[in-house]
């Protein structure tokens, strides 16, 4: 089953005089249930791509199909509407709300969409568990550590159950220690939960994580590796 295929994807920017591309004719076809590293050096365009397949950011030209329905053909309140309750995002920045306990940040989603009080508080505590943050829930982001408040950030991404999420350089405010963390949980939501995950990472300690490596460079994919088994290292 296809979670998300890519077809002709193209993309410039303007950068002052210069014409910078930033997807130069990508096709590509994920299946649901993958777990895939998108890696590159900065100026790849990896974050381009998965913005692109996130609705963030427009193609120039192109399709993008997510769970057999076209980006393209969505008007703006449609696009949000699955963004809202199909993908998970999680970014470098956690983008947290300062003011919010861990428990109301995961929540925030769930509230957005009208799930009732009680569930939203039934789900946020249970996701918290399962990401390692029992006993956290009401800490504000700044007394949680960059592991910590990573983890808050993925738990509001898969709390609304969508079924695929999409990671900027999720480690790149992590030690290392934290960064296996992270992605041995990764993981363990992959296997246990069948999400499909794309992670955009310059990281070499993310790619070994992946079941599929896709390089990529000015633009282009230079090489696309399977391999058996996620988390194979």
């Amino acid at each position: 089953m296809t979670a998300i295929v890519c077809k002709d994807l193209c993309k410039t920017f303007q950068q002052g005089d210069e014409i910078i591309t930033g997807l130069d004719n990508i096709s590509i076809t994920i299946e649901v249930g993958d777990f895939v590293c998108l890696s590159g050096p900065s100026g790849s365009g990896k974050t381009t791509l998965l913005n692109a397949m996130g609705g963030l950011d427009t193609p120039d030209s192109g399709q993008i199909i997510i769970n057999g329905t076209r980006l393209d053909q969505l008007g703006k309140g449609a696009l949000a509407d699955m963004r809202l309750h199909k993908i998970g995002f999680v970014f470098q920045s956690f983008n947290l709300i300062p003011v919010l306990t861990a428990r109301e940040n995961v929540e925030f989603v769930m509230q957005v969409r009208g799930v009732p009080a009680k569930e939203r508080s039934n789900r946020s505590f249970k996701i918290l568990k399962e990401v390692g943050l029992a006993g956290m829930e009401n800490r504000r982001p700044r007394q949680l550590s960059g592991g910590q408040q990573q983890r808050v950030a993925v738990a509001r991404a898969i709390v609304g159950r969508p079924t695929l999420v999409l990671a900027d350089e999720p480690t790149a405010n992590l030690d290392s220690v934290s960064s296996s963390q992270l992605m041995d949980l990764f993981v363990e939501l992959n296997q246990h939960h069948n999400i499909t995950f794309v992670i955009a990472t310059h990281d070499v300690r993310v790619m070994q994580y992946a079941r599929r490596l896709i390089k990529m460079q000015d633009g282009k994919i230079i090489s696309d590796e399977t391999r058996q088994q996620t988390g194979d290292r």
